[in-house]
């Protein structure tokens, strides 16, 4: 399993959208490139895939941007990792499973499946509004 750029930079703009736009205030790409200090147009494509998962939504024009389409407590680590298209599998096989002959007795094959499955499990426990709480509570970490 390998989170990609476009995964942490997707988290990382998620949670700046979250702190910058509290009550649901609209907050420009190029706010969250400065405060974050990542690419505009990387943003952009970032947000253009969140915004097709239906996680946030935009306005245009002067005075638009970015906001959250759903309360914070419903929306997941996984929910924005999955739209910026990372896949979180731990895969360690040589072969997909459809090529591979041993995939039935391949007892290895089963570590990799259940540790994608906490893995998963354990970023749909968390929530932004989780994540920000968290943050507030332990401000060292």
């Amino acid at each position: 399993m390998r989170i990609t750029t476009r995964g942490r930079y997707a988290l990382r703009a998620s949670l700046a959208l979250a702190k910058m736009g509290k009550n649901g205030e609209l907050i420009s790409i190029n706010s969250l490139s400065e405060a974050e200090s990542i690419s505009s147009v990387f943003l952009e494509q970032i947000f253009f895939k969140l915004k097709k998962a239906g996680i946030v939504r935009s306005v245009r024009g002067p005075g638009g941007g970015f906001t959250f389409d759903h309360p914070l407590d419903k929306i997941t680590v996984k929910d924005i990792l999955d739209a910026a298209g990372e896949e979180l599998a731990a895969g360690t096989c040589d072969k997909h499973n459809d090529d591979c002959g041993r995939i039935n007795g391949c007892t290895s094959h089963n570590v990799w499946l259940k540790v994608s499955e906490l893995v998963n499990e354990y970023l749909k426990s968390l929530t932004i509004a989780s994540l920000l709480e968290s943050e507030k509570n332990n401000p060292e970490t």
